[in-house]
């Protein structure tokens, strides 16, 4: 099994909420599955350049016109995607950690989406064929801390919709979601149970993930 695991949260762990999820969660996996290969992208050590417009036509142009040839400056502006989808590509899992910031993802988090959700690198997209995923990521795990307290369907969660969305786009619909909610203690007098209670669940879902079989897929691929 392949996991990567990509962190957007700028704070030690000891102070983040969101990376003890994450240290609960791996601990229990690699417990269970201790032949796990795992990749950690830390997105403030490898940060992701904000989406440009030589990306953009490295990326779309070809789609539009076959003939296309890039620039070696258009070329260049994928170096980052390119190192980052082959990472993605590889992993049968992806983990994804990071705080709610103003209701959704934080900026650094959807500069990597932008990246790395590429059409000739995670996926392939015709008018005949339409999208075809290049990748064999089965299941996504979110891993999320929040100040506050957001019910299911809440119309202020936007960093949900925003994995989910994006992400099925490719051809990913398996989502696990361990939220650590009411970290905020201004507010909430039960941060700490909450926590507490969020890391019993992530290592809940480790075991899920470490159930998961992909000897099928691998062997297809092969």
């Amino acid at each position: 099994m392949n996991v990567l695991h990509v962190c957007a949260n700028p704070k030690p762990t000891e102070e983040s909420v969101s990376k003890q999820l994450a240290a609960a969660f791996f601990a229990k996996l690699i417990e269970l599955k201790p032949e796990v290969e795992l990749v950690n992208v830390n997105l403030y050590d490898e940060k992701p350049p904000f989406y440009s417009y030589e990306l953009y036509k490295r990326a779309w142009y070809p789609v539009f016109d076959e003939s296309y040839e890039p620039s070696k400056v258009e070329e260049m502006a994928m170096n980052y995607a390119s190192k980052q989808a082959e990472m993605f590509n590889a992993a049968d899992v992806l983990v994804l950690t990071m705080p709610m910031w103003n209701f959704t993802v934080p900026a650094i988090m959807k500069a990597w989406m932008d990246q790395i959700l590429c059409p000739g690198l995670t996926f392939s997209i015709s008018k005949e064929d339409g999208i075809k995923p290049l990748h064999k990521v089965k299941s996504i795990v979110l891993l999320v801390a929040s100040g506050g307290i957001y019910k299911e369907d809440d119309e202020r969660d936007a960093l949900t919709r925003q994995v989910r969305s994006a992400f099925g786009f490719i051809g990913i619909d398996d989502l696990e979601i361990v939220w650590a909610e009411g970290q905020n203690p201004l507010f909430f007098d039960n941060a700490e149970e909450n926590k507490i209670m969020a890391i019993e669940a992530a290592s809940e879902i480790a075991e899920d993930v470490a159930d998961m079989d992909f000897s099928e897929e691998e062997d297809d691929a092969e």
